[in-house]
């Protein structure tokens, strides 16, 4: 059954697909002049990243990287060697933080002695310390805690964010990309457009000559990015970021064809944004719903995300769940009170009395 078959009936409608397969992991296929799509493969559910390589010169561009496995390792050798002609890489471009994309970042930039371009919000983000890097920091315990989850579930999580796929290496230096900025690579002008929510600062590349777009996580065509509150900054407000960067992207042309780090190439970005939207507006909806009667993180988590298979996936459903309460909470919908350790949330009262919340510091 070909890839396209696999799309769920939701994205297929509104949205069109040129290639109905992707390159098998490790090859690459040409998609454009001095365009390649190289197809990574992860050891998960998901299990791939689309990298894509432009020509430059007499050498390579590499937008991502993969994540930092033996795998990996083995592939780039390959695709070095082989597709690439042996010919050098000249840079390499990470469009957010996340493991699959810069697990494998500063190794390329080591060893072709090249600069890698990413925002700072991204870069910033590989610099911060991974809860595994210590013994159960007391934020981490806490958060999960007050997210209502039990003790031992703390540990398992501890144990999922431990796993030797989530690491990377920053490089030592890199080189700052902004909103607005254009690279001239090959002959293509690329113009950086930053969105927000499934990371800090994700930078995509827009050619407006060729009309394609490469979008990292921040569009994907059948999945949804995960938007996620994480015990870096349990505060944020990723979501509102996230709704805020939809409207950005609505402002390129709808004729653009997409480039996605995962799943494969389409038309129909406008169609997809609304897909995306509604998507966020139905889980706001599924809480504010819920909420009716005062539940904590977990039980709402449970409304939103039913099954979990696993650590991992409770890790991220958490996170997704705490990410829309922080957003109903900073629209004004939601209120929060203490009780033991964990988060009770509920809809704020009619009379719209603001309520004294134990940890937050009015200035």
């Amino acid at each position: 059954m070909s890839e396209i078959s696999l799309q769920t009936r939701e994205a297929q409608v509104g949205l069109r697909f040129p290639w109905d397969r992707a390159p098998d992991a490790g090859e690459v296929m040409q998609v454009a002049e001095g365009m390649l799509w190289l197809r990574m493969p992860l050891p998960f559910g998901l299990d791939h990243i689309n990298l894509y390589l432009l020509q430059h010169e007499h050498g390579w561009v590499v937008v991502d990287t993969g994540l930092n496995t033996p795998q990996s390792h083995s592939v780039w050798e390959q695709v070095l060697s082989g597709a690439l002609e042996s010919k050098p890489i000249l840079a390499v471009i990470a469009t957010h933080c996340h493991y699959d994309h810069t697990g494998m970042l500063a190794w390329l930039s080591d060893r072709f002695q090249c600069p890698v371009y990413m925002t700072f919000g991204e870069y910033s983000s590989i610099l911060q310390p991974n809860p595994k890097d210590a013994e159960t920091p007391w934020q981490f315990q806490q958060f999960y805690l007050r997210a209502g989850l039990e003790a031992e579930q703390v540990q398992q999580l501890l144990g999922a964010v431990s796993d030797t796929f989530f690491s990377n290496e920053a490089p030592h230096s890199y080189r700052r990309l902004r909103d607005g900025d254009i690279l001239k690579i090959g002959r293509r002008h690329w113009r950086v457009v930053v969105g927000s929510g499934h990371s800090p600062e994700h930078a995509c590349l827009y050619s407006e000559e060729d009309q394609m777009l490469l979008s990292g996580d921040q569009v994907l065509p059948r999945i949804t990015s995960s938007i996620c509150i994480t015990v870096t900054e349990p505060e944020a407000n990723p979501l509102g970021e996230w709704l805020a960067s939809i409207k950005r992207f609505r402002n390129l042309p709808d004729s653009v064809l997409v480039f996605p780090a995962h799943e494969l190439p389409f038309y129909g970005l406008h169609h997809r944004l609304q897909q995306l939207q509604q998507h966020h507006e139905r889980h706001l909806d599924l809480l504010s719903e819920a909420l009716e009667t005062p539940q904590g993180v977990d039980q709402c988590r449970a409304v939103l995300f039913p099954r979990v298979r696993n650590s991992f996936d409770l890790l991220m459903a958490i996170g997704e769940t705490q990410a829309h309460l922080n957003f109903l909470m900073e629209e004004g919908v939601l209120h929060r009170e203490l009780h033991n350790e964990a988060w009770v949330y509920s809809l704020r009262r009619s009379d719209g009395q603001a309520f004294a919340l134990p940890e937050d510091i009015h200035v």
